[in-house]
């Protein structure tokens, strides 16, 4: 079977190039972000896709595939090397908390959770202390009155 139809039945494509030029589209910052998001996001399945093909090259290696073998080599090269240039197009910052509830196994949803309910205290925390100074402008407003009822 030829390799390209093999790759292709496989699910697999050798084209290490970029699919969208960023340099072609011009827009707001925003969607400058996503288009290079959305590169870094495809650039990273083509690499899995050629892990994948070295993967299955590798597990059935004979003198024959070797031609094979060094084209999957210089296709992840060239994806790997255009996904740094991708990636370095993004400006994505993780917390250090989120990368190492990763290292230690654990689901980085925690920390998400964990964050959403450390507002939602810190709001419930800031809506008691604004009901506090309402009451106390109310209170203050109602004292003025009393000592000064013609100015108020």
């Amino acid at each position: 079977m030829d390799l390209s139809k093999k790759n292709s039945a496989a699910g697999i494509y050798n084209d290490a190039s970029p699919t969208n030029d960023a340099a072609t589209t011009a827009g707001s910052p925003a969607e400058d972000l996503k288009q290079n998001i959305n590169e870094s996001i495809n650039s990273i399945e083509k690499t899995l896709g050629i892990l994948h093909q070295l993967y299955l090259t590798v597990s059935s290696y004979n003198v024959s595939s070797q031609l094979l073998l060094l084209q999957c080599l210089n296709n992840l090269v060239l994806e790997l090397d255009n996904m740094v240039k991708f990636g370095g197009k993004c400006n994505i910052q993780v917390p250090m908390e989120v990368l190492n509830l990763i290292d230690n196994g654990k689901n980085p949803d925690e920390f998400t959770r964990d964050v959403l309910n450390s507002c939602i205290a810190k709001n419930q925390i800031t809506k008691g202390k604004t009901d506090a100074f309402k009451g106390l402008r109310r209170h203050l407003l109602e004292e003025l009155e009393q000592a000064f009822p013609e100015e108020v």
